[in-house]
Parts: C-alpha cells; sequence; structure tokens
C-alpha cells in the first residue's frame, strides 16, 4: 500500500536501474519511468486494495502482488493487478522492479 500512496503523490520511488512495465510497455530507468507516469491522462486517482501478497526473497528484497480496484478522475472503475520488486538501498525503500495491468477483459 506504500507504493500506491506514493503514484498518488510524489511517484519517486524509482532509481536509474528500475523497471517498470504498464499494460505490455516497459520503461527502463528513473527519468523514463517518472516520464510515463507524469504522463497518464489522469489528474486524481482513488484506490482500493482487495488482496495483497507479500514475501521477503533471499537477497533482502519484498516482492508483492496487490490486486484491487481504481478510479481515475471521472472514469468507471476498473480492477487492477500490480507486481513489485522492492529492495532497501542506503536506508530507503526503492522500487528496481513493477508490473501493473488493468483488470479488462477484451474478448476478441
Amino acid at each position: 500500500q506504500h507504493l500506491i500512496k506514493i503514484y498518488s503523490s510524489s511517484r519517486t520511488p524509482w532509481i536509474d536501474a528500475s523497471c517498470l512495465t504498464w499494460e505490455g510497455q516497459q520503461f527502463q530507468g528513473k527519468a523514463a519511468i517518472v516520464e510515463k507516469l507524469s504522463s497518464l491522462p489522469f489528474q486524481k486517482i482513488q484506490h482500493s486494495i482487495t488482496a495483497q501478497d507479500h514475501q521477503p526473497t533471499p537477497d533482502s528484497c519484498n516482492i508483492s502482488m496487490v490486486v484491487g480496484q481504481l478510479k481515475a478522475d471521472e472514469d468507471p472503475i476498473m480492477g487492477f493487478h500490480q507486481m513489485f520488486l522492492l529492495k532497501n538501498i542506503n536506508d530507503a525503500w526503492v522500487c528496481t522492479n513493477d508490473m501493473l495491468r488493468l483488470a479488462l477483459h477484451n474478448f476478441g
């Protein structure tokens, strides 16, 4: 939930080695990720997390999977799935890997 709050505010948990996959598009590095997130067309977003799972990794990271719903501006509520890897670097948690998909049902 901490990363979700960061998305809604400062959007700064990234480092130059970070990788984001947003709806199948990959972005490598802090600058590219911040540019992508800043270009999203909504002004306000609300999240409701319905399930979350977290596991420590052997190299002292934390991998998380989040499932929930989001509402952007006046758009309809949409489901989403997100997986991210947090790593503690210099006493600060940063996101090194992040994958997000909206739970849209495209049958066609």
